[in-house]
Parts: C-alpha cells; sequence; structure tokens
C-alpha cells in the first residue's frame, strides 16, 4: 500500500474523528438503540397511557393530549436517536423530519426504519455540517434530503421485514407458548439486563399478543428477581433501583460473577410459559412497553391499557379477578419467590458470595 493512501486513509479518519463520526457496534446498537427506546417512550408510550386515563375518566381532553403525543412517535425516536450520535443543532432538528417519513412509510416495524434510516442521515448530516458558509441551507438539505429519500426507497422494505420477524414469533408462540413461551422470556429478560434496550428491540418487531406477555415476564423476572435476591446487601434502596428501575445495574457484578444471573434467568424461564400457558397473559398495548418489565410499572400499565383496548374492539368482554391474579403473579410474586429460592443452595455451594450483587448507590 502506497504511502499516499496510508495518507489518505489516516486523513479520512482524522475527518470521522473531528465530525464525531464513530461507526461502532455501541455507538449504533447500544447509544441509538437505547435513545429510541426513550423517544419512543415520550411519545407513542405516554401517549398511549394518557390517552387511556381519559378514556377510562371520560375526560375527551386527555384522549387529545395522548393523540398528539403519539403522533410525535416518529420525529421524537429520531431525535433522541440524533441526541445520542451527538449531531449538531442543524442536524439533530432537521432529523424530526426523517423520523416523520421513516415512521410513517414503515408501517408496523416503523421503528426499525426510523433507526437504520436515522443514522444513516445524521452521519451524513455531520459530514456536511458546517463545511460551507450556507450551512443553514445545505446541512438541513443533506440531512432531510438522504434521510427523506431513503425513507421513500427503504422504510417500507424494513418495516415489512422487521414486522414479518415480529409476526413470526408471535404466530410461533401462539403455535408453541410452552417452548415459546420460555425462549422469548429468556431472551427479552436477557436484552433488558445487557447495556442495550430491550424496549426498543420489541417495539422495533412490533412484539404483541402472548409473544408480548412473554417478554414482558422475562424482563419482570430479571428486575424483581435480582431487586430481592440483592436485598441483603442493598437493602431498600437497591429494592426499588432495580425492581422499578432497571436491573441493568448489575451488569457490573454480571462480569465479575456470571453465576449471579441463573437465579432470574431461570425465573424468567418458569414464568414465561406460566403466562401464555395458564394465565394466556398478552400485551395488547403499545409493543415498546413489552421490553420495559416493572420499569416504572410501564409493563403493567401496558397490559392493562392493551385489555381496555380488546374490550373496545369487542376481543374481550371484561377484566376479569384472574386477569389481574395472572399479572400479579407473573410481574411480582413468582420472580420475586423463585429468585430468591433458587439464589439461596447458591449461596450456601459459594456461587455466590456476600458482596456479589452489592451495588454502589
Amino acid at each position: 500500500m502506497s504511502s499516499a493512501n496510508t495518507a489518505e486513509k489516516e486523513t479520512f479518519k482524522q475527518f470521522l474523528k473531528r465530525k464525531d463520526i464513530e461507526i461502532s457496534a455501541k455507538r449504533y446498537g447500544i447509544d441509538a438503540l437505547g435513545a429510541m427506546a426513550q423517544g419512543l417512550f415520550a411519545s407513542l408510550l405516554i401517549g398511549t397511557i394518557i390517552s387511556t386515563l381519559g378514556e377510562q375518566f371520560h375526560l375527551p381532553v386527555l384522549v387529545e393530549i395522548g393523540g398528539y403525543a403519539k403522533a410525535a412517535t416518529g420525529p421524537a425516536m429520531a431525535a433522541a436517536i440524533g441526541y445520542a450520535l451527538k449531531c449538531p443543532p442543524l442536524v439533530l432538528f432537521s432529523l424530526i423530519a426523517v423520523g416523520a417519513a421513516a415512521n410513517t412509510l414503515g408501517g408496523a416495524g416503523g421503528p426499525l426504519a426510523v433507526l437504520i434510516i436515522t443514522i444513516l442521515a445524521a452521519e451524513f448530516g455531520k459530514m456536511v455540517s458546517k463545511q460551507t458558509k450556507i450551512d443553514i441551507i445545505v446541512t438541513p438539505s443533506v440531512t432531510i434530503g438522504i434521510g427523506v429519500l431513503l425513507s421513500m426507497g427503504c422504510a417500507p422494505t424494513i418495516g415489512a421485514a422487521a414486522s414479518s420477524v415480529g409476526n413470526a414469533i408471535m404466530w410461533a408462540t401462539n403455535l408453541q407458548p410452552f417452548f415459546m413461551g420460555i425462549l422469548v422470556s429468556v431472551v427479552v429478560g436477557f436484552a433488558l439486563t445487557l447495556p442495550i434496550s430491550s424496549a426498543a428491540i420489541c417495539a422495533a418487531l412490533g412484539l404483541t399478543g402472548l409473544a408480548g406477555g412473554a417478554a414482558v415476564a422475562g424482563c419482570c423476572a430479571q428486575m424483581v428477581g435480582f431487586a430481592v435476591m440483592s436485598f441483603r446487601e442493598n437493602k431498600w434502596g437497591g429494592l426499588f433501583a432495580q425492581g422499578i428501575g432497571t436491573s441493568m445495574l448489575q451488569m457490573g457484578n454480571i462480569v465479575k460473577n456470571p453465576r449471579i444471573w441463573l437465579p432470574p434467568t431461570i425465573a424468567s424461564a418458569i414464568t414465561g410459559p406460566i403466562a401464555t400457558c395458564l394465565f394466556g397473559l398478552q400485551m395488547n398495548g403499545a409493543a415498546v412497553a413489552s421490553g420495559m418489565g416493572t420499569c416504572g410499572l410501564v409493563g403493567q400499565i401496558g397490559v392493562y391499557t392493551g385489555w381496555v383496548n380488546d374490550i373496545a374492539a369487542g376481543a374481550k368482554n371484561a377484566i376479569t379477578p384472574m386477569d389481574w391474579i395472572g399479572m400479579l403473579l407473573v410481574c411480582f410474586v413468582l420472580p420475586a419467590v423463585l429468585s430468591w429460592a433458587i439464589a439461596i443452595p447458591m449461596r450456601k455451594l459459594g456461587w455466590i458470595k456476600e458482596g456479589d450483587l452489592k451495588l454502589d448507590l
């Protein structure tokens, strides 16, 4: 390789560094994906909650407020992704139009289309940002032009692919609720505790129905499980931080001793099929809530809004005591009891030692 080519490559690398363009799995698969979930929460999910409250209490103003929040889903996701990618202001603001186009044209798989297309549009926008004296025209034109053209050409295909994968998972769960209940619960639970976004994954795949119920079970098993089994180390602060915050707080401890991950994971493998086979727990609210678990009780609120939606659509007659019992057992009681019980012999065997679950709170 000639020295001229080497110098050219180094110059391009320097250019990317100066523009803060980092092509990495962390930047796109963790930072951008996690931010997308926050954008979804701040638009679609909170809008659904507000609308449901309005419908239940016969307050049309809340229904209207929720409607506006849900209408901003695409732009909110794109703006959140742009923020995570550290976009300059003109690029960030231009992504609002990109998000609207990608989410609309992506259909049921809109969130995945928004993620991919917004990343591409943002990075191209960052490349041209502040490179000319007419930046106020060039940067928005490039960002919006590339983003919307990609949306027109690719969003329907990306959305259809994501929707197909999600539909396949939901079909398989309906066909084999026991085995798929285990698989979905464990995998989505893993994603929740790992530094990636289970909520964004569920939203991108449109994971609802029985599969969504299994996902809720898995997430709850991780959050409640870690919260209860680490109570002796972390007391009440840890219980709330993990139980209604996130089990991701234990990731550092898991790296040091992976065995601590076994109790909540085994619990998720048990509660998943209980949710699908015994209680028929379904998530028919916003798909993003399937991957939220007990975080702010969003998973449970999502299940409840799904019940309300089913009643409104005539698919369900009423919310029954068994519905409430199922949600209580799957989301709170069983994860707590199972994880605590499984951890006891592991502590006696020395697989989990004193301090292995300690958090710096």
